[in-house]
């Protein structure tokens, strides 16, 4: 009996320590110690070679794809967009690529071919200690323990990809305001799909990802709408019992009704003006205690709990492209969805609107790619005509077109449109009808194409004529 009981128990550690590598094979692969990412990564390609040539085809690692605009096809992604939060990551490329899975972006010199600059941690920890350098652009703190992180990794969990999703724009909820630290393990009030104690979904469940190619785009530095995902990847288009609301299906997103708030918990960012930065004015904090003034970025305005903004969307954007010309007077649309009543393929959909007010080049009407960060930056110097010179130089897009600085300045209104599809609410929570129809005040009807409350005037009807 002893025999018998002494060969279980070698049995069930053997398979306790199969078990245990299986988990976790790296820590008899991977050795140290490690001063950088990228020696971490040479030792990971020696058995991921082709999942690191995969990674290097997707927009995560190039910031830009290739993709259809309205009358012509661009480039673009983070590398070359511009927007109304810090303009442009030329000339603010250490503090920008932060955010890249990759080591060492710190100017347009960077080579996007060398495998051993991908950054296989930031997706892949397990650990929760590895964090970026703010500044370091992309490379890790110097406290982290590389060695432990690298034989630590494992499938993405929500905190792996909102390292940089939820932190976008310099700080927690400032771009996305579905997007932020309250998603990490959210309740059900917060997001029905991601409830920790109810379906507890990653962010891959619905951005499917094959060969590290991750479907879904933002608008913002993808208009074009490559690789879509959408809630009838596991719902049927008509979802309800009620035919009513089915066939308010046909033309009002599942959003819409669903996601009656965005920034739930932490607020967002609504405005930015850059023009009265600069003023030695009080630093002041606003009810939620978010700065809404600081003299190196000017006034802010923050809100929680915020009612999205509504348009017809088919799925596709237009956007304004580094170079392009427009007319201060009027605002500029940064990236806007396109579709109207009228198109077939369009639905209403919900949107946070970023307003801001930037600087652009007055004598050439084009908007203006400012280095804001580091030596010359107008953070450094609080000089616009510098951070202007340096950042166009620093712009390739610019640089390629023969556009340079001409010495004049001014500061004009822009939007930017950020779908919203996270931050779903309970069933009993979402909007009813009297929230849109009748006294309701949730959509403006006739921004959006109709003459009045479509629920009280048949002429209103979608794609009337």
């Amino acid at each position: 009996m002893k025999r018998i009981l002494t060969a279980t128990m070698a049995l069930g550690l053997l398979v306790s320590a199969q078990l245990a590598m299986a988990a976790n094979p790296h820590s008899e692969y991977i050795q140290g110690p490690f001063t950088q990412g990228s020696e971490v990564t040479t030792q990971c390609i020696e058995c991921h070679e082709d999942h690191a040539k995969d990674f290097m085809k997707s927009s995560h690692w190039t910031w830009e794809l290739e993709q259809k605009l309205p009358g012509r096809t661009v480039k673009r992604g983070k590398k070359d967009a511009i927007n109304n939060f810090c303009t442009s990551i030329s000339g603010n490329e250490p503090r920008c690529t932060s955010c890249h899975a990759g080591y060492g972006w710190k100017d347009n010199n960077f080579d996007f071919t060398d495998m051993t600059k991908v950054d296989c941690l930031v997706c892949h920890d397990t650990t929760g200690t590895y964090i970026k350098d703010p500044a370091g652009a992309g490379e890790a703190l110097a406290r982290v323990n590389l060695e432990r992180v690298a034989q630590n990794v494992g499938a993405p969990v929500r905190d792996n990809c909102g390292t940089c999703h939820f932190f976008g724009g310099g700080g927690d909820a400032v771009k996305h305001g579905d997007l932020d630290s309250s998603m990490s393990y959210p309740d059900k009030a917060t997001d029905v799909h991601m409830d920790t104690d109810g379906n507890d979904f990653q962010c891959q469940d619905c951005h499917t990802t094959e060969e590290h190619q991750i479907t879904g785009n933002a608008m913002g530095v993808s208009p074009g709408g490559q690789n879509p995902i959408g809630c009838v990847n596991c719902h049927e288009a008509t979802p309800h019992k009620n035919t009513k609301l089915n066939t308010h299906a046909v033309s009002v997103a599942c959003q819409t009704c669903h996601i009656p708030f965005f920034a739930r918990n932490e607020p967002t960012k609504l405005s930015w003006d850059w023009s009265t930065a600069g003023s030695d004015l009080e630093e002041t904090r606003d009810q939620y205690g978010k700065k809404n003034y600081q003299k190196k970025k000017g006034n802010f305005v923050w809100g929680k709990m915020v009612e999205p903004e509504y348009a017809w969307y088919n799925g596709s954007a237009d956007a304004y492209m580094v170079g392009d010309k427009m007319d201060p007077a009027e605002i500029t649309q940064l990236t806007s969805p396109l579709g109207d009543i009228n198109d077939s393929t369009a639905k209403i959909y919900p949107f946070k609107v970023h307003r801001g007010k930037q600087i652009y080049d007055s004598k050439q009407n084009i908007f203006i790619t400012a280095k804001v960060y580091g030596e010359g930056g107008y953070w450094t110097d609080y000089d616009w005509d510098k951070a202007a010179k340096l950042g166009m130089e620093a712009n390739k897009v610019l640089a390629e077109k023969g556009i340079t600085y001409s010495g004049e300045h001014g500061f004009a209104a822009t939007e930017m449109w950020w779908r919203i599809n996270h931050m779903v609410s309970p069933k009993s929570e979402a909007l009813n009808c009297s929230d849109c129809h009748n006294k309701g005040t949730r959509m403006n009807w006739k921004a959006l194409g109709y003459d009045a409350d479509p629920m009280k005037n048949k002429g209103g009807l979608r794609h009337a004529k």
